[in-house]
């Protein structure tokens, strides 16, 4: 007797691949299913952040799974808040994630880079090239693009405590994100950076220069702090200590309950407050004790009890209500003290201190200041950003991030590249050398990457409402005779130096930009087949709320 399998076979004159899955799911192979497809997807993304390029990017409204309305023309954000689903735009998206976590900055240019490769990998796929030919010739100019790149930084930051040279340095990353803000910013972050430095530099953590926004007057009224704020009141009455003496407490402010539940007979009126009075003691025998170690700032992460609140105004004792533990670790940073898991007086090693603590009134907003400026540098610095509305406030955020991130890239290596594109087209012309030098396909490849980071001073043009083909080839002239530092002037057009015009990009940051963009192009390259199972149970997504 014939097997099920044999007769199955005569039957359908094969297993095809969809006999091997379960219903629903779906599968596509070769270049015009799969390849093509996936470079479509990336090339979609890539143009949808292309135009936020440069200090003149457009800004994208994005509105989120919540029903929050975002407006920025930052790449890592709106590819965030986008939630991609196609398999092969989440590999660049991935990668713009990394870039964003591991650096903090240029996330959009690697979006549009490995986009833009992609689309020329899709020209020579249609001129009969194959994938391994591509694969190998990008994967060669990459690695010399990165070669290259080391040797062309033009400027080096000597000292990095040095606030002025900092502030040079920092201000085109700012420039891309706040053009025409990047005078007021780039001092505030520098200052702010400096002040928390510690002797080893390597160490430099980002997240101690704190952001706090308040909605009302200009950007130009934002200012710095050698300290920390929290935008909230204080619980009691004292609103100002001076030379403060903290206690911090991770926990509730109030005596400790019993684990088990048990029942009290009172049989009088004098036991009944002879009760409470007990209670009101043991409060007051603790705040007491708190009181005798010199404190006179107490920060509390958990509640506060009323008997707790009133002892503690009696003793003149400032108390500050801080739910967030992140908050509550800043400033036991700040102050030296340690945040402590019970109720009870603090060793004198567990205090801390702080020139003053005051509630004061900015925009409208009760704020508790937590000020160290006596001392030369301190562990955390805040910067209070002033604008009109919560998005634009939002938007300076992410700016002064980006900076603070630069700086931590910077640190630890000081070198920089001349920006505005010139650093990109001194590559591109590089690498067209070496696809000249370069026998068999792979220099169609070399070429098709050379010509791809002309697009990064091409779209910066464009953005900037100049002629794009002109711009270059006055550029590619310019380079030619000499000044090998010039890039594209968005302010006036044409072409500038960008070293006399002190628009400076971050060598470690660009390096990585392109090493991420890059790897993220040949990985979608090498897919051939796209298998994707059909999705479990649950709400289908895609129905309106409200259909059967």
């Amino acid at each position: 007797r014939e097997s099920r399998m044999t007769q199955f076979l005569k039957h359908t004159g094969g297993v095809g691949v969809s006999d091997l899955l379960k219903d629903g799911s779906k599968h596509f192979s070769g270049v015009d299913e799969a390849v093509l497809k996936n470079i479509d997807a990336c090339k979609k993304l890539s143009m949808i952040t292309r135009t936020s390029i440069g200090p003149n990017g457009m800004n994208k409204m994005v509105v989120n799974h919540l029903g929050k309305l975002l407006v920025t023309n930052d790449a890592a954000t709106i590819v965030k808040e986008m939630e991609v689903v196609h398999p092969a735009a989440k590999l660049v998206a991935m990668a713009a994630k990394a870039q964003e976590e591991e650096i903090g900055d240029a996330t959009n240019l690697v979006v549009v880079f490995a986009g833009i490769l992609l689309e020329g990998a899709e020209v020579l796929l249609r001129q009969g090239l194959h994938t391994a030919d591509i694969i190998a010739g990008y994967t060669a100019a990459s690695r010399a693009c990165f070669q290259q790149l080391e040797s062309l930084a033009v400027h080096t930051v000597a000292d990095v405590r040095d606030v002025p040279a900092v502030t040079e340095a920092l201000r085109a990353a700012i420039a891309a994100k706040q053009y025409g803000l990047e005078d007021v910013l780039a001092p505030l972050v520098a200052k702010a950076c400096v002040q928390i430095l510690p002797k080893d530099p390597t160490t430099f953590n980002v997240d101690n220069v704190r952001c706090v926004k308040i909605a009302g007057m200009t950007v130009q009224e934002s200012f710095l702090m050698k300290g920390y704020v929290i935008t909230r009141d204080s619980e009691g009455t004292i609103k100002h200590v001076d030379n403060a003496k903290i206690v911090v407490f991770g926990t509730e402010v109030d005596l400790c309950a019993t684990e088990t539940k048990g029942n009290v007979l009172i049989k009088s009126a004098d036991q009944l407050l002879n009760y409470a009075k007990t209670e009101e003691e043991a409060m007051e025998k603790a705040v007491k004790e708190i009181a005798a170690v010199g404190v006179n700032v107490l920060v509390a992460q958990s509640s506060i009890s009323e008997m707790a609140l009133h002892f503690l105004e009696r003793y003149k004792i400032m108390v500050i209500k801080c739910p967030s533990k992140f908050e509550i670790a800043r400033i036991s940073r700040l102050t030296g003290a340690t945040s402590l898991a019970r109720f009870g007086a603090p060793l004198p090693e567990e205090v801390g201190s702080a020139d003053r603590v005051s509630v004061d009134e900015i925009g409208g907003v009760k704020c508790t200041t937590i000020s160290r400026e006596s001392l030369e540098s301190t562990k955390v610095s805040t910067i209070v950003l002033r604008s009109s509305t919560s998005n634009r406030l939002d938007d300076l955020q992410r700016a002064v991030e980006d900076g603070v991130n630069n700086y931590k890239q910077l640190v630890k290596d000081a070198r920089m590249v001349a920006g505005g594109g010139a650093c990109e087209l001194r590559l591109a012309k590089e690498l067209k050398e070496l696809a000249d030098r370069t026998p068999g396909l792979d220099q169609y490849a070399i070429r098709k990457f050379a010509e791809t980071l002309e697009t990064i001073p091409r779209t910066l043009a464009e953005n900037a409402g100049q002629d794009s083909t002109s711009t270059v080839s006055d550029l590619y002239a310019a380079h030619a005779a000499g000044n090998v530092n010039c890039g594209v002037n968005v302010e006036e057009g044409g072409v500038r130096d960008m070293l006399e015009a002190k628009v400076l990009d971050h060598l470690v940051t660009k390096r990585e930009a392109l090493r991420a963009a890059s790897d993220a192009a040949i990985t979608v390259l090498r897919v051939d087949t796209i298998i994707m199972a059909k999705q479990s149970g649950g709400p289908d997504p895609n129905r309106a709320p409200g259909d059967p």
